[in-house]
């Protein structure tokens, strides 16, 4: 038993290596995935002759990794399509919740079958929670990177971003979002959250060779975080971030701390990103279970733990010196 305990620990400090591993292939799909489609497009019109010098390489590259593989490339190449925001993952067409609440405010109305595509991630959601902005979101390993630069630039003596603001403004930030979606007719919410830019705008790069405005709004939060709050656009003004803490306020799997095997290092509150306290014992609804503080507990003292709320402030870990003080007081008394 203690065998298979050590292992369940084990397995739970790399989990954090894990979702780096995952991050970075959806982000690299994102990028491969439009190179993909407008090979595709190439393969489909039977035009190789008309193709530009730049475009007939992207062909014969393509045609080249992909030919020992696949015999029709515009069918065998469709296990997956689309983006994070919403696109088909081997036949099952998924969306973004976002991408359904966005559609269906500016349209006024819901469409049953795109509705339906949102009922996994929702699911997943009511689960674990705000797992997709933890672990599938595209942007969170572009955002975790830029808060790596912000942690040496300050080793620098250069100051980065600290202020705090009150969580629930991104919640504010959806409402608008939504309602200027419903006055407009178009998903404007989708023209600040950053996943859907990321995808649009990889596509830009490859399907006509630049950028759109999308990408100064990116470039735009990742200065905000560095300048004036880290990762303050996934804490205080995502609107997919909001969706999600809401979805997942009474998700199944928690992170809980072992008060008896706690020594209140206080490493957990410090790689915690989204500035929660779970020294002492405050996960609430904006816990994306990344598993960082987990990783960085030195005794093992935070675990995954199916539980439908966060247990209440357990006290000082009673491997800290304020506890064996508390004690001595105690006995004294």
């Amino acid at each position: 038993m203690a065998e298979l305990r050590n292992s369940f620990a084990f397995i739970q400090r790399h989990l954090n290596k894990l979702r780096w591993l995952v991050l970075s292939l959806v982000l690299a799909l994102l990028v491969l995935l439009p190179i993909i489609h407008v090979y595709q497009s190439y393969v489909a019109a039977h035009a190789y002759d008309l193709l530009a010098p730049g475009e007939r390489q992207l062909y014969d590259v393509m045609e080249t990794l992909t030919a020992p593989f696949v015999d029709d490339p515009a069918e065998d190449l469709d296990a997956i399509k689309g983006t994070t925001w919403s696109g088909t993952l081997f036949g099952v067409k998924l969306s973004d919740p976002l991408a359904v609440a966005g559609q269906g405010a500016a349209g006024l109305t819901v469409y049953s079958p795109f509705l339906l595509t949102a009922l996994v991630p929702v699911l997943v959601t009511i689960v674990l929670g705000r797992f997709f902005c933890g672990w599938l979101c595209p942007a969170t390993l572009v955002y975790e990177l830029n808060t790596n630069l912000g942690l040496w630039l300050n080793r620098l003596g250069l100051r980065v971003g600290q202020r705090r603001f009150d969580r629930r403004l991104k919640y504010v930030v959806l409402g608008i979002g939504l309602a200027l979606s419903a006055l407009s007719g178009s998903v404007l919410v989708a023209a600040i959250y950053p996943p859907a830019i990321l995808g649009r705008e990889f596509y830009y790069a490859v399907a006509h060779g630049g950028f759109g405005a999308g990408a100064v709004f990116f470039i735009a939060t990742l200065l905000f975080d560095l300048s004036v709050a880290r990762r303050g656009f996934c804490r205080y003004l995502c609107p997919g971030g909001a969706l999600y803490s809401w979805l997942g306020r009474y998700r199944l799997l928690r992170i809980q701390r072992n008060v008896s095997e706690c020594n209140d290092c206080t490493k957990c509150n410090a790689v915690c990103e989204f500035g929660l306290n779970p020294l002492r014992d405050d996960y609430g609804q904006e816990c994306n279970n990344c598993s960082a503080c987990i990783a960085a507990c030195p005794t093992d003292a935070l675990s995954f733990r199916w539980q439908m709320k966060d247990v209440p402030n357990q006290g000082p870990g009673h491997l800290s010196p304020r506890y064996r003080r508390q004690l001595q007081d105690g006995m004294e008394a």
